[in-house]
């Protein structure tokens, strides 16, 4: 019959006008200040946004997990299957949790319990919501991790989070987040300190799991490339509140928020040519304490005019577009002006080496067990034959426990090897005592993952910069002392007045700046950057790469760059060593890996790499890296990469590769490139 009305069916999630409070010594702030969003069954919806914008505290508040009594809902509704979840009792949302809405969060080692079994607790929620029996709960687990792609999944009941991988416990994670078949699952940050390889299996998973069960999913993250590849719409939060909300695929062909733009101009992609300058978004955001008037981005957007001194709402722009902005269709048409980070410069021919590794080597014994015959051996270098030159930026990518960190340890004498050497100017420093150690190790600093861990919590930023120059004598007095602390604070684009601030009263930006500025004042030649950005927002990160690129050009620096994210490498790196388990699997110029790797396991990493870009990320065929690294206690015979390797033989398994000139200036380990 035609003319009749057709019925609509509600979303399986409302989250209308939600307001969330917390009551702090400083004041009443406010950490969700009117979102509304909504989530249909089968749907991924992404929260993304910089730190402390308000996505995790949203995503507490719909589940009723708010820190209390400083933390409180005070306004909104939260719509479950047309049941708001705010007006429920404590009881009745106990009942919900865990049955209707799953959990995901973002360090899995941390949300596991370490003295119970993984089988246990999986059970719970099953005999806790669903009243099965143990052993049917049993039978339900061993189910469950064979749907989340674990091996073995019978005998992994039995074992504890800290004999699972990281990706392994994940699994576990989403394992127990849908045991009882949920509607709803929250992902917060699920892949943030996981490998890249690992990552695109994780999600992957999770995609598939909600288009086959038909499960609605509320991503959270900053990972703009996971975005485009995986969800279906995303909400844009600054400052509390929503900026723009959009279909992906209009939200990354147009932005109409200034906000926005500058997230995506800040990202380093893979697909476009190195000579593309890197945008970054200068300033901070708001203290939400004492918000500023108006639009809370007015402080740091291009785009500002009188208008800003008014909140504009979140208005409708486009066909399943809304954004908050006075200059919608202005930034939608146009070009941002900005700042922009270049690329480090290609160098080739002749090249002044300032840092040698010959065969170099660490292993570590682990001894004997109680009843056990021998001794297990970790081999976390095996045999890595580098040179650096002076001024260029060597990268050095591959997953967790391939050895990176390590040689940056080595490098620093932390650790002394257990065979080789590491030579700076000729010079190996194992050999130099006294004075001539102390000189040799001003030369090499070092700048850390954590801002936050690397600095001491207890010491002003004055105190922090200036220790190093009093113990080392490199000024003569106090005063000396302070216009040097100056002089570091102004190379790092901070203010002097910053100098009496704590570590907890700076940013995550200011720290890792504070750590460079540290660094810089021993005058070194050679920094190593340990995942100098992996902890920071894509805004930051993007200012912190910038400013690592100015200082090498007027300090001269070298660089051992230590990253996971090969779009960063490609920025800023000269050249690119890949490691795997304790070796190195290729090594080249940035622009030759990135364009042709000979070795599987670099063309696997680049594959698993998400790019920003929806349009893109639909003709490209993922096929990401399965299986996981082997355990270092017993690597496999012949080629180390030969388990999960797609194009590995019977040579590759008894064989093992030297690493050789594939083609000028490129090398590989690998038989059959």
């Amino acid at each position: 019959m035609t003319g009749q009305p057709t019925a609509t069916v509600a979303p399986l999630l409302q989250v209308e006008d939600l307001r969330v409070e917390f009551t702090t010594s400083r004041g009443v702030l406010r950490a969700v200040d009117g979102i509304s969003y909504a989530v249909e069954r089968g749907e991924i919806v992404a929260l993304v946004g910089e730190s402390g914008c308000g996505k995790s505290v949203s995503a507490l508040a719909i589940q009723r997990l708010l820190p209390k009594p400083a933390g409180r809902v005070v306004g909104g509704r939260v719509l479950l299957d047309g049941i708001d979840l705010l007006k429920l009792s404590e009881e009745e949302m106990r009942a919900r949790r865990g049955r209707d809405i799953g959990m995901v969060f973002q360090e899995p080692m941390t949300s596991l319990n370490p003295v119970l079994k993984i089988g246990l607790q999986i059970a719970e929620p099953l005999v806790e919501h669903l009243g099965s029996s143990p052993d049917a709960a049993r039978t339900r687990a061993v189910e469950l991790l064979g749907m989340v792609g674990m091996t073995d999944p019978e005998r992994r009941l039995d074992q504890y989070p800290h004999e699972l991988s990281g990706g392994m416990r994940q699994r576990v994670m989403i394992a127990i987040a849908i045991s009882c078949n949920p509607k709803l699952l929250i992902a917060d940050e699920p892949t943030t300190a996981l490998d890249v390889t690992i990552q695109a299996q994780i999600l992957e998973l999770m995609k598939d799991l909600t288009k086959r069960l038909g499960i609605g999913l509320v991503f959270i993250t900053h990972n703009l490339g996971v975005v485009a590849r995986y969800a279906d719409r995303v909400t844009v939060m600054y400052a509390a509140r929503q900026m723009e909300r959009a279909a992906t695929a209009s939200l990354f062909a147009r932005p109409h928020h200034p906000y926005t733009v500058g997230l995506l101009r800040a990202v380093p992609r893979l697909d476009q040519p190195r000579s593309a300058r890197l945008e970054t978004i200068e300033g901070l955001p708001p203290n939400l304490a004492t918000p500023p008037p108006g639009c809370r981005f007015a402080p740091r957007c291009a785009w500002r005019v009188e208008a800003c001194a008014v909140d504009p709402a979140l208005t409708t722009v486009a066909p399943d577009h809304d954004a908050a902005c006075w200059r919608a269709s202005d930034v939608a048409l146009s070009e941002r002006p900005g700042d922009a980070a270049a690329p480090a410069p290609r160098v080739r021919g002749a090249r002044a080496i300032t840092l040698r590794l010959e065969s170099l080597s660490k292993h570590y014994d682990l001894g004997a067990g109680l009843f056990a015959r021998g001794s297990a051996v970790v081999k976390a270098v095996d045999g890595i034959d580098l040179d650096i030159a002076r001024g260029e930026t060597l990268g050095l990518v591959g997953e967790s426990g391939c050895g990176k960190t390590t040689i940056g340890r080595l490098i620093m004498q932390l650790e002394q090897p257990s065979a080789g050497r590491v030579l700076l100017d000729g010079v190996d420093l194992a050999t130099l005592n006294g004075e001539a150690r102390r000189a040799g190790r001003r030369q090499i600093q070092a700048v850390f993952q954590d801002p936050f861990s690397s600095l001491n919590p207890r010491m002003t930023v004055r105190q922090i910069l200036g220790e190093p120059l009093a113990v080392y004598r490199l000024e003569p007095t106090r005063q000396r002392i302070r216009a040097r602390i100056a002089e570091l604070l102004v190379d790092v684009g901070l203010q002097e007045d910053l100098a009496e601030r704590y570590p907890h009263e700076l940013s995550g930006g200011q720290r890792q700046r504070i750590g460079i500025a540290r660094a810089l004042a021993m005058r070194p030649n050679f920094i190593v950057c340990d995942e100098p950005v992996s902890a920071l927002d894509v805004s930051i990160q993007g200012q912190v790469i910038k400013l690592l690129a100015q200082l090498q050009a007027e300090h001269g620096l070298t660089y051992l760059f230590i990253a996971h994210d090969l779009a960063v490498v490609r920025h800023i790196a000269t050249r690119v060593a890949v490691m795997y388990l304790g070796r190195v699997m290729e090594l080249a110029e940035c622009d030759d890996l990135f364009a042709a790797p000979p070795h599987p396991y670099t063309r696997a990493l680049l594959d698993a790499v998400p790019i920003p870009d929806p349009a893109i990320e639909r003709r490209l065929q993922r096929r990401p890296l399965g299986g996981e690294i082997p355990s270092p206690l017993a690597p496999p015979n012949g080629c180390v990469f030969h388990t999960r390797c797609p194009i590995a033989s019977a040579e590759c398994r008894r064989d093992v590769p030297e690493l050789r000139e594939i083609r000028p200036g490129q090398f590989a380990a690998c038989l059959k490139a």
